[in-house]
């Protein structure tokens, strides 16, 4: 038997396990009361009835190729495109770029940090390609940890699943802490630090309570605050630098490249465009939610396209060009930017304040509070999710499985929320020294994940191939195919090698007793030797080797079963469309 023969077989016998699976009976959450689905009524609050019940394990396919539901997880399809979209587009615009940017400025340059925020983009285009091609034939609950799980090493998942799961647990306190200080520009301290915490915990937790649903909306409403508010500073900052500004503040005359010249381009050299990479990670952190969310859309095979598309957008339209008028209206030597970290430091409060345009600052501040806000329950969401798929892959304990009929992860909820009271030793005086060091524990964890990506689809490719199938079977595929996930994994460890030389020879030069530079390297490189950890832990308890190509599933949980030919004549027919509607389709949604 040829190998096509033998594809052809396995696909009609699994076809037929699919028929005959349809007539077992289903838990359909849409049944439910509005209030019960909205989380608003005790009967919300208990366990969803999943396909445990009826012999069908964890881990099996979210739907089958017939759209029924088949996974033991009933978390609800309650996203729409516009919440994708939104997610896709402005979910991770936060304090990495509002408030990041202005240190990043003063250690790179302007040139500098057009330099790592370029080439951070460039890979995270190929990694959101990669994604979206795994998650629209696999929308599997928990997104990459599970594909990792499945086409790399059960090991290496259970340390990236984890590493995650902490990552967004750490964050979650900063972003309450932050969103308290952005609120002190303001009050100034008038209002102590440790109430605004409550009152931002407090919504987080309401917040929290809508499910999906509530993060959709949130996600949607404050990115569209956010892109509106970075496209209002785009084109203002056009025309200030055009000398278009008041003739009170320092734009009214045209000053274009002026501060490129003077103080110049670059503020440390080579050493200062090393310090920025991280930085510009950072502000990136979050673009991957989209392939987490995609076990919870309708349809993927719509939506996920045009949201992985989003991304290229964002990059260019809202960083670059955000960060390309910064550069030109803010010096790197500007005092202002030293030292601080709050709204008041941000690059973009510092130009419009300089511009003399009066309300804009607070707009701006208002905007990284909301923004601030909005990845807190980001963080909730993600690690969550994570944290439900860590358990029915046996890698955590079994109560984080616990889904209620309003669609929620409960117990995995409470469980990053419960990291959330860590903020308030922001009131004591050793508050800024433990945030160091939990920060130090996700220091390079958006790297690892990232990384995590492109390796599980250069594995995923590998198989497909092996298994003998055709990448024209796919109903996405990634534009820069495997060579971008290459392209992602080789830039990623130059970037962790460029850490490692700041580390050891820091912008400023060497510390006479070497004690900074010590807490500085372990402060950078923490996170490692944990994720070491984990992948050992993970490789003594479940004694399993990296999988061969020939024996990764491809199978469960597959959306997909179109074969070459039927996809030919999909893409056939999608080309008679008119030259606009093609062109559209290219840039913004499905090809």
């Amino acid at each position: 038997m040829s190998d096509k023969d033998y594809v052809k077989e396995k696909h009609d016998a699994d076809a037929s396990v699919r028929v005959a699976t349809a007539d077992q009976k289903y838990y359909d959450p849409s049944q439910e009361s509005i209030w019960t689905r909205l989380g608003l009524n005790a009967r919300s609050y208990t366990r969803a009835p999943g396909l445990t019940d009826q012999g069908v394990t964890h881990g099996q396919a979210n739907e089958d190729a017939e759209g029924r539901p088949a996974s033991a997880n009933i978390l609800q399809k309650k996203m729409k495109p516009r919440h994708l979209q939104m997610i896709a587009v402005g979910g991770s615009i936060g304090t990495g770029l509002f408030v990041g940017t202005g240190s990043a400025l003063r250690n790179g340059g302007p040139a500098g940090v057009l330099i790592a925020w370029s080439l951070i983009g460039l890979m995270l285009i190929n990694v959101t390609q990669a994604l979206g091609e795994m998650a629209i034939l696999y929308p599997v609950s928990g997104g990459f940890y599970t594909l990792t799980e499945r086409m790399v090493d059960s090991s290496f998942a259970f340390a990236m699943g984890w590493n995650y799961v902490f990552q967004w647990a750490v964050v979650l306190p900063l972003e309450i802490t932050v969103a308290g200080t952005t609120v002190q520009y303001w009050t100034g301290e008038s209002v102590p630090i440790g109430a605004w915490i409550t009152i931002f915990f407090a919504v987080i937790v309401i917040a929290a309570m809508f499910g999906t649903l509530g993060f959709a909306e949130e996600e949607f409403w404050s990115s569209c605050l956010k892109l509106s508010v970075v496209i209002i500073f785009i084109i203002t900052g056009i025309i200030c630098i055009s000398g278009g500004g008041p003739a009170r503040g320092a734009y009214s005359e045209y000053t274009g490249g002026a501060k490129w010249q003077n103080p110049g381009g670059f503020a440390n050299g080579f050493k200062g465009v090393c310090a920025v990479f991280v930085t510009a990670a950072f502000s990136f952190a979050g673009t991957e939610l989209v392939g987490l969310a995609a076990s919870e859309t309708p349809n993927p095979r719509e939506s996920m396209p045009g949201a992985v598309k989003g991304t290229f957008w964002r990059i260019t339209i809202i960083y670059i060009s955000s960060l390309t008028i910064i550069g030109l209206m803010i010096p790197y030597t500007e005092p202002r930017l030293l030292g601080g970290s709050g709204a008041a430091a941000s690059p973009f409060v510092i130009a419009m304040l300089d511009a003399g345009l009066n309300g804009m600052d607070h707009l701006i501040n208002a905007t990284i509070c909301i923004s601030v806000l909005s990845i807190g329950l980001s963080c909730v969401y993600a690690g969550s999710r994570t944290l439900t798929a860590l358990a029915e892959t046996g890698y955590a304990p079994k109560m984080f499985t616990y889904v209620d009929r309003a669609g929620r992860p409960l117990y995995s909820v409470l469980f990053i929320l419960a990291f959330a009271p860590i903020a308030y030793v922001n009131v004591a005086d050793v508050g800024s020294t433990v945030f160091d060091w939990l920060l130090a524990l996700s220091g390079l964890s958006t790297l690892f994940t990232w990384g995590a990506i492109c390796m599980t689809h250069i594995r995923f490719r590998a198989a497909w191939k092996a298994q003998g199938h055709s990448v024209r079977e796919l109903p996405f595929k990634a534009l820069g195919g495997v060579y971008g996930s290459w392209f992602g994994v080789i830039l990623i460890v130059l970037v962790i090698v460029a850490q490692f030389y700041i580390a050891l020879w820091p912008i400023g030069g060497m510390d006479p007793d070497g004690m900074a530079v010590a807490e500085g390297f372990f402060k950078t490189f923490l996170a490692l030797p944990i994720l070491i950890t984990f992948y050992i832990i993970g490789l003594i308890w479940k004694r399993k080797l990296p999988y061969r190509a020939m024996d990764i599933d491809l199978d469960t949980g597959r959306k997909s079963w179109l074969t070459v030919e039927e996809m030919d004549a999909y893409h056939a027919e999608r080309r008679l469309a008119p030259w606009h509607i093609r062109l559209y389709r290219t840039l913004f949604t499905s090809s």
